[in-house]
């Protein structure tokens, strides 16, 4: 399969689905809607809702009656991204090459605009039209799987802790716990969720939340490797933050190689996670050597 055709493809796909889930920039409240709408379509990846797509795909089933869902997720991915841009966060001025949302409607804005990407996401995941394609008590666990990889067991709970360990020496397995929850969890949630929707097997349930939990892993192995080794201009955020605020890394505890050498064998491990699936699940597998081979 050529996937840069494939990424390129699904992309679309999110990017239509996006433009027609989201709110429009009107009346009294259009300044707050136009913030959110600003980081949302600031361009991206959309590896989270990819990889929900491409989990559903490789369990045989279509995507098109489940975008929403994949909306859902890249909404709660853009609001992790404002809030961790904040001044009393990263403090960063730079997003996918462009201000971040502070720079331009102020912290204030930056944070309801957060706000409203999260909690809109839960308006998406709980549209009345999905229950034509997906069961109430399907939806009901991915809702508690996605609100718990983001809550303070996942996401939150993981930016807790970078922050708490800036400037003070922790262990390896405090670095782990960190970026399993603040990036990892997440995307685990992601391959979750589609393995939910196409009605996985517990075995198959179990194969794609270790691919998930792998990828995660890589992916901030690889994020901390690039912030070391990227350019400004390649990141389009500030290469050399980590070091600058004294963060906990994988590049601080191993050097460089044996991080490059640590993100290579997870995304091996990710691959192997996978080897039940036929070819269905080729895009997960490509999806994973995408994540360590990435530039930004």
């Amino acid at each position: 399969m050529n996937f840069k055709s494939y990424l390129s493809e699904k992309r679309g796909v999110i990017e239509n689905a996006l433009a027609t889930c989201m709110l429009k920039s009107q009346g009294e409240l259009a300044r707050h809607i136009e913030s959110m709408n600003y980081s949302l379509e600031a361009g991206g990846k959309r590896v989270r809702p990819i990889l929900c797509l491409a989990a559903v795909e490789a369990l045989g089933e279509t995507i098109e009656p489940y975008l929403p869902i994949c909306c859902a997720l890249e909404c709660i991915h853009t609001y992790s991204l404002i809030h961790d841009d904040l001044p009393a966060m990263d403090d960063d001025n730079l997003r996918r090459g462009k201000p971040t949302n502070h720079m331009i409607y102020g912290e204030a804005g930056a944070i309801l605009a957060g706000d409203g990407l999260l909690t809109y996401a839960f308006e998406l995941l709980s549209k009345p039209e999905l229950s034509s394609v997906i069961s109430d008590a399907n939806r009901l666990q991915i809702i508690q799987i996605i609100a718990r990889a983001i809550g303070p067991l996942g996401m939150v709970g993981g930016q807790a802790l970078d922050i708490d360990a800036e400037k003070q020496k922790v262990s390896f397995e405090t670095l782990q716990m960190i970026h399993r929850c603040k990036t990892g969890a997440l995307i685990t949630a992601s391959v979750q969720t589609g393995a939910m929707l196409a009605r996985a097997s517990t075995e198959q349930f179990l194969s794609l939340t270790e691919y998930g939990n792998k990828i995660g892993l890589a992916f901030q192995i690889v994020d901390d490797l690039l912030n070391v080794v990227g350019t400004t201009e390649d990141l389009g955020k500030t290469a050399g933050s980590d070091a600058t605020r004294n963060k906990a890394t994988y590049p601080a505890f191993l050097g460089v190689e044996k991080t490059r050498n640590m993100a290579e064998d997870t995304v091996e491990a990710a691959k192997i996670a996978l080897k039940n699936f036929d070819d269905k699940a080729d895009p997960l597998r490509n999806l994973a050597d995408y994540i360590y081979n990435r530039t930004h």
